[in-house]
């Protein structure tokens, strides 16, 4: 834990807001990169354009001088001339710019030998003063470092690997305990190596919470990789300034600056003196800490820690090197079993089959025991998973919460309350959005896996109230392990997986947009067939009229003028020659028509369909009434925008062929409409629109049998006899069909043999 509030004077613990949660947490806003304070173990001076701007407190206790006499005199004041010399050389030539570095050790103020570190910052350069201790040999930090590598590159696993760098680094500095301490995604971090007293408790494998080391203090841990605190009891310098208005000193690089009071309470809380942290980085995000404690005051001197500073860059490398190897291992499974998958996708025709097929499936591109797909509304579950009904449901949720088109979490019932009844099956999800219009998905699901977490103490209590009763952050005291059982949570998603689902979804819609371009193309090639064909049935037909009809009329000649002279069998066979090129002629008209309907341009008006089924039913009237057919109209017909000539013909075949298909002694004929919410139960083909009206002609005529429903649609298809029923060429209900989807609406029959049936369409335009 390093921070704790608002801007404030040194020593100064800060108390929350009035009716702000006491919480370890309010330490993200503290601005610790400004303290305002330096560590007393080192004097601090801050220089504008070789000017003395500020300098810390503590000056008489280093230099025997008192502030003002610092602020006066300068460099020139603590430094001998040769000296002086060599570090403003040093200030003009070295790549200072957030970047501290090591100018020389030299007596100050004619004082014991200092270590002078400097770097620059916002335009100010910024000394520290290091104390000396006298008599001790330097150490080669790339000696050590290049002793300890050697036992580090033999390390197989980061496991091993964190333990010698623990023993190591321990070893080099002398502290009484050195931890490797990882974060995990959630800001989490656990002791994964350690290197300790003997008499000390372990804290190997225990866990701490965020709060214990905030953002910023993280943010700082990436800028400077090395921090030290050589005495937790220590009495902070404050810094002074001789402009009073100046900003408060950036001290993000500085080796002296000031660290928070909570956290020195907190280092207090755990017995702990001093302390030292060395960032594992990697890429620009803070991996881990090599952290020290040490039970009594110890200030480690600068070469020590360039040492230990050396060997966290080269830690850090080794570290992102290993976890890069274990995950581009699994990068390549991934893409192994994406290059799989996607090759499917383009040989079957079927994208369903293709992601779900036994051969290659999405269990394979990623890690999990179940999955599901929901495409074009049908929904396949694969593995492991939720049942159907709660997918289903997932799904309808996902449309209204999903924020964006990959969203993933190890923990879905603290989103999706509902989960906590499957979190054996769906603790974790990723869900890839495939479609926003017909809200298509590939979900993959990780079950619950229970962890028992060991915490450095309770998490849920990182704070105690204050020994007088107040709402003082006060860190907690107790570091015992502290036990918790963690449930509703999966294993997490990786980078990787997360990045393989996206590929997923790119390849699905490639291949998605790439049929749409076929379809697109086969549908404008099967329009320019359709109006080939209807032209060709057109002239075709139109030209065969002509020869027919000389045919029949030479016929009928002859039977007219020889009928007498010829034998019956002859007369016969010229009455046959009559009868079939009537018949020829007939369904040449019916071919004629056919075409016609193909070509000719609907004229599209609001047409009431009460006012229609008069005229049709007018013009029907002898025959109904000669067959003393009984027609009922619905009073209650919409009114929908139609070619009314054309819907006349619909309307027109379907009454004649419901009057003419009957064998009852009283026909019936029921016309009527059925509105959205009339349609329960109504056996409805696939493609017809929920808001769609459905009109219906029933009869209680012959019937048809099931398996004949989609030949009665096809020209010229006859169920019966040629005479029988009042003969016909076929081509009704194949015209009528016609007329339908070129309105955009479909038609289907729902019949009982022998009972009657119902012709279903629908008008939509």
């Amino acid at each position: 834990m390093t921070g704790g509030g608002e801007e404030r004077a040194p020593g100064e613990v800060r108390t929350a807001r009035l009716g702000e949660p006491v919480d370890l947490t309010n330490c993200d806003r503290e601005p610790i990169h400004i303290p305002g304070a330096a560590q007393p173990h080192g004097v601090m001076l801050v220089l504008r354009d070789g000017q003395t701007v500020q300098v810390s407190g503590n000056t008489a206790r280093h230099f025997g001088l008192e502030v003002a006499q610092v602020l006066d005199g300068g460099l020139e004041r603590l430094l001998e001339p040769e000296v002086l010399e060599r570090v403003r050389a040093s200030l003009l030539s070295e790549p200072l710019d957030d970047n501290p570095l090591f100018l020389l050790s030299a007596p100050a103020a004619g004082r014991g030998l200092f270590d002078l570190i400097a770097h620059r910052r916002a335009g100010l350069t910024i000394l520290e003063f290091e104390a000396v201790t006298s008599g001790r040999p330097r150490v080669d930090a790339y000696a050590e470092v290049r002793r300890a590598m050697n036992r580090l590159n033999s390390a197989a696993t980061l496991t091993e690997f964190s333990s010698v760098l623990a023993r190591e680094v321990q070893q080099l500095t002398g502290f009484d305990r050195v931890m490797v301490y990882q974060f995990g995604e959630d800001g989490t971090g656990t002791v994964i190596a350690e290197e300790r007293r003997d008499d000390l408790t372990p804290f190997l494998g225990l866990r701490y919470p965020a709060s214990d080391i905030p953002r910023q203090a993280r943010a700082l841990y990436v800028q400077n990789p090395l921090r030290i605190i050589a005495d937790v009891s220590y009495e902070p310098a404050p810094m002074f300034s001789r402009e009073p208005d100046s900003e408060a000193l950036d001290m993000s690089y500085c080796v002296l600056r000031s660290v928070s009071p909570i956290h020195l309470q907190y280092l207090k809380n755990m017995g702990v003196g001093a302390s030292m942290s060395v960032s594992l980085v990697r890429g620009q995000e803070l991996w881990g800490l090599i952290a020290c404690h040490h039970q009594t005051p110890r200030h480690l001197p600068y070469d020590l820690r360039s040492a230990c500073e050396l060997l966290g860059q080269v830690a850090s490398v080794q570290v992102s090197a290993r976890q890069e190897q274990l995950d581009q291992s699994y990068r390549l499974n991934l893409k192994a079993a994406q290059t799989q998958l996607v090759e499917r996708m383009a040989e079957e025709r079927d994208l369903l089959e293709a992601l779900v097929g036994s051969d290659t499936n999405l269990l394979r591109l990623i890690d999990t025991p179940g999955a599901a797909v929901i495409l074009n509304g049908e929904t396949v579950l694969l593995g492991v998973t939720p049942p159907r009904e709660q997918v289903q449901a997932l799904q309808e949720w996902l449309d209204t919460h999903a924020d964006g088109d990959v969203l993933h979490t190890a923990a879905l019932s603290q989103e999706y309350a509902p989960a906590a009844a499957f979190t054996a099956q769906a603790s974790g999800l990723l869900a890839v959005r495939l479609s926003q219009s017909r809200h298509d998905y590939v979900m993959w699901f990780r079950p619950e896996e229970l962890q028992t977490v060991t915490w450095g103490g309770d998490p849920n209590k990182p704070v105690e109230v204050a020994p007088d009763g107040s709402e003082r952050l006060t860190p907690r005291r107790s570091f015992e392990a502290w036990m918790e059982t963690v449930r509703g949570r999966s294993r997490p998603w990786l980078p990787e997986e997360l990045a393989a689902a996206r590929a997923l979804r790119r390849a699905i819609m490639a291949v998605v947009l790439r049929r749409v371009e076929e379809l697109g193309a086969l549908n404008a090639d099967l329009e320019r067939s359709n109006a080939d064909l209807d032209a060709f049935a057109y002239i075709a037909s139109h030209d065969l009229k002509e020869p027919l009809r000389g045919l029949h009329n030479y016929s009928v000649f002859l039977l007219e003028a020889y009928e007498h002279q010829l034998d019956e069998d002859g007369a016969a066979k010229l009455r046959t020659l009559v009868r079939l090129t009537q018949r020829m002629d007939a369904l040449i008209d019916s071919l004629l028509l056919y075409s016609r309907v193909g070509r000719v341009d609907l004229s599209f008006r609001p047409t009431d369909l009460n006012e229609l089924l008069r005229e049709v039913l007018d013009v029907l009237s002898p025959r109904l009434e000669q067959l003393r057919v009984n027609v009922q109209v619905a009073p209650d017909l919409p009114t929908l925008t139609v070619d009314r000539v054309r819907t006349g013909e619909i309307f027109s075949n379907l009454i004649t062929n419901a009057m003419k298909y009957n064998d009852k002694p009283q026909p019936a004929v029921q016309i009527g409409a059925l509105r959205p919410d009339e349609r329960a139960g109504l056996r409805v083909p696939a493609g017809v629109p929920d808001h769609a009206t459905v009109l219906f002609v029933r009869d209680n005529g012959i019937g048809i049998r099931e398996k004949h429903f989609e030949n009665i649609f096809r020209i010229f298809k006859r169920l019966h006899a040629r005479d029988q029923f009042g003969g016909g060429t076929g081509a009704g209900l194949t015209i009528v069909r016609k007329i339908v989807e070129r309105h955009g609406g479909q038609i289907w029959v729902d019949s009982e043999y022998g009972q009657g049936s119902v012709f279903y369409f629908t008008l939509e335009t």
